[in-house]
């Protein structure tokens, strides 16, 4: 790895900062009437754990560990379109938004998918 952090190089990964990202802005403004914040807190965990997690199985010492992790990295994923359910729900974001980052996630998720197939095929 030559000093160099690995799960840098994932597209899955820097596909989830990304997301993250947009989450975070998502929930700086927020258009609900009442201030949410463990919600928004909830939302926020959620969204960073997904390239945490992924990042953290990379560091680990086998590959069935990195596997349990991106499994995590994927109910990360799956709690944070949850989360955004509800929140278009009750409108508090578009459905545009919504379309926009349930598609994101999808593709995350699909990626997640194949690097664990890729790595189970290792085993």
């Amino acid at each position: 790895m030559n000093g160099d952090f690995g799960f840098k190089e994932l597209k899955v990964w820097q596909r989830s900062i990304e997301f993250a990202d947009v989450i975070l802005d998502l929930a700086e403004n927020l258009n609900s009437s009442l201030k949410h914040y463990r919600l928004i807190e909830q939302i926020e965990a959620s969204a960073v754990s997904i390239s945490s997690n992924i990042a953290e199985g990379k560091g680990r010492e086998s590959k069935k560990e990195y596997i349990r992790f991106l499994y995590i990295a994927r109910g990360s994923l799956y709690e944070t379109v949850s989360l955004l359910t509800l929140f278009g729900k009750r409108n508090w974001i578009s459905r545009e938004v919504m379309n926009k980052l349930e598609k994101a996630g999808i593709e995350i998720a699909s990626m997640l998918k194949g690097l664990i197939n890729a790595i189970a095929k290792t085993l």
